[in-house]
């Protein structure tokens, strides 16, 4: 009850209001359409050479976002769908947006998953607020751990260069892999190893059919332990129809070509080398992803003149490959060509699986049961040996030879 008639009570709220601390509580929630504009600005304001490529690739997505929300809605009207398939996340503390995460399936079976981009305004941050802006980025990496079951391993690729979220990442447990390079290749060396013929008669185009050759491929080319963390399968390296058909009319609206090929080894009926080229109209590098059997390093000469053959039929750019620190046939021939390292990433991962720490079952244990048995004091020695309880006289000896030759006859 109010006793001052003075204060009423909506001027008492104000100052209550007033006095109270604002509001620092941080809401994750699903990516909304209304969200758009301000994750471009957010997008905006972290943008920096290091991280070009990745920002890069998250205004495609949310461009996909935008076009297909309409459909999205209508899908999650539909029994057993996936309720948002692009997987965006953004952090909003006191309605504004502060943090987004965009993170994708890795592989078929959905037990890895990739952390493509975490954005946080670091550069807006005032000193008092760094933690602040760590925490952010803790909670929406945190958050898709706890929500996104299905996932047994994460893994992310991250600039060396960018080390506030490396540091971020390391922060919530990721651990280094592989030291990635992403080399430029001159349209001048493209056109020097064009000149060169290539030898390679067993060189066939790819389909669902060689899924197997190409999984075993993949198999050999990596360390066991990244070959743990991707988990891959054949069916990650099978096309599914739909998937197959969206992917062609997603090239015909951007005007990419792709063309990729495999070289077969008919005595050990394996797949020894594979490259996949993907070609812009726009001007843009061109992207190349290969993988070579580390028993035949020779293909590599070889599937470059390939791929520049094919380059040179088109309109002649810089072509973009990428290595790993465990590849140091293809950094060695690279380094030889002349191409320029444009990029130096870090590949880490990040495992669900914790150390459950150890209860007491609960109940009787076996020591509470043999606490009973001990004596109730300690035994005072005797002058009495205990090896004259198993003497026997020779009388009764003689006696019990008598009783085993000579049964006695049962009585009636």
């Amino acid at each position: 009850m109010n006793d001052n008639p003075s204060i009423s009570s909506p001027s008492r709220a104000r100052f209550m209001n007033s006095s109270s601390p604002p509001d620092r509580t941080i809401i994750i929630r699903s990516l909304q359409l209304r969200d758009y504009e301000a994750v471009q600005e957010l997008a905006a304001k972290s943008w920096t050479q290091e991280r070009a490529s990745e920002i890069e690739a998250l205004q495609d997505k949310l461009e996909q976002f935008q076009q297909w929300y309409g459909l999205l809605k209508l899908a999650r009207l539909l029994p057993n769908s996936n309720p948002h398939p692009f997987h965006l996340y953004v952090a909003e503390q006191q309605e504004k947006i502060c943090g987004l995460i965009c993170v994708s399936p890795f592989n078929r079976t959905r037990s890895t998953w990739q952390v493509q981009t975490v954005l946080i305004d670091f550069q807006a941050a005032q000193p008092q607020e760094a933690l602040n802006l760590k925490d952010i980025g803790s909670q929406l990496l945190r958050h898709c751990f706890e929500t996104i079951w299905e996932a047994r391993t994460w893994l992310l690729e991250v600039n060396v260069s960018d080390r506030d979220t490396l540091a971020l990442y390391r922060q919530n447990g990721f651990q280094p892999l592989a030291q990635m390079t992403y080399w430029d290749i001159t349209s001048e060396i493209v056109l020097e190893l064009a000149q060169h013929k290539p030898s390679l008669p067993n060189l066939l185009p790819v389909s669902n059919a060689e899924a197997q050759l190409l999984y075993q491929l993949d198999t050999v080319s990596m360390p066991p332990l990244l070959r743990q963390v991707f988990d891959r399968h054949i069916q990650d390296f099978k096309t599914p129809l739909l998937r197959s058909t969206a992917a062609k009319f997603e090239r015909l609206v951007k005007q990419t070509e792709v063309a990729s090929a495999y070289v077969f080894e008919p005595q050990r009926k394996a797949a020894i080398g594979y490259f996949k080229l993907e070609s812009f109209q726009e001007d843009k590098a061109h992207k190349l992803k290969i993988t070579v059997h580390p028993a035949y390093t020779w293909l590599y000469p070889e599937l470059f003149a390939q791929m520049a053959g094919l380059i040179k039929e088109k309109k002649v750019r810089s072509l973009e490959v990428v290595s790993a620190d465990y590849q140091p046939e293809r950094e060695e021939y690279l380094e030889k060509l002349g191409a320029e390292r444009q990029e130096h990433t870090l590949l880490m991962s990040r495992s669900v699986w914790h150390k459950l720490r150890e209860t007491r079952r609960e109940g009787l244990q076996l020591s509470d049961m043999l606490q009973g048995l001990k004596p109730a004091r300690t035994p005072v020695p005797s002058r009495i040996h205990w090896l004259k309880s198993f003497r026997v006289k020779p009388s009764e000896s003689h006696s019990q030879e008598n009783n085993k030759h000579n049964p006695p006859e049962a009585t009636s």
